[in-house]
């Protein structure tokens, strides 16, 4: 491992910790001004990009956690595959494993792209026993032929 590749993991993981405490400011700074982030479909741009992003993730959750599965750094981009253990806001956990994909330039993360099934979170959001019935539904219907 190179010495960039052992700084961008350090950075990784600092970022992770960030997250983890819920500190907006912090985790802004690990960015670069002209940053993109892209999650579900959804492109945001720049230091308020972040702070949307990271207002809609608290929005919805209280705690977070993060569980490294598999690290790679080749360069630049840093790849990650985890799970997110979350308290949600209003009661009920989720466990949802994710990867996410951190190219940095000049050691602050240029683009973000973090891929995950929102269906881990909508089981565990949605209260109505009607809307809980059509979320087991998708999942269930997700899978149907793989079991």
């Amino acid at each position: 491992m190179t010495d960039r590749e052992g700084k961008i993991r350090r950075l990784a993981r600092e970022l992770d910790e960030a997250l983890e405490r819920g500190d907006t400011e912090k985790v802004v700074s690990f960015f670069a001004a002209d940053c993109e982030i892209e999650a579900l479909g959804v492109k945001l741009n720049g230091h308020d990009g972040v702070r949307r992003w990271l207002g809609w993730l608290f929005g919805y959750v209280d705690e977070v956690r993060f569980e490294p599965v598999v690290i790679m750094v080749d360069g630049d981009v840093f790849f990650e595959e985890f799970v997110v253990h979350a308290k949600l806001r209003g009661g009920g956990e989720a466990v949802s494993k994710q990867a996410e994909v951190l190219v940095y330039e000049d050691y602050k993360v240029k683009s973000l792209r973090v891929y995950f099934d929102r269906l881990d979170f909508a089981d565990a959001v949605v209260k109505n026993p009607f809307e809980k019935a059509i979320v087991r539904k998708l999942i269930d219907k997700s899978t149907e032929g793989l079991t």
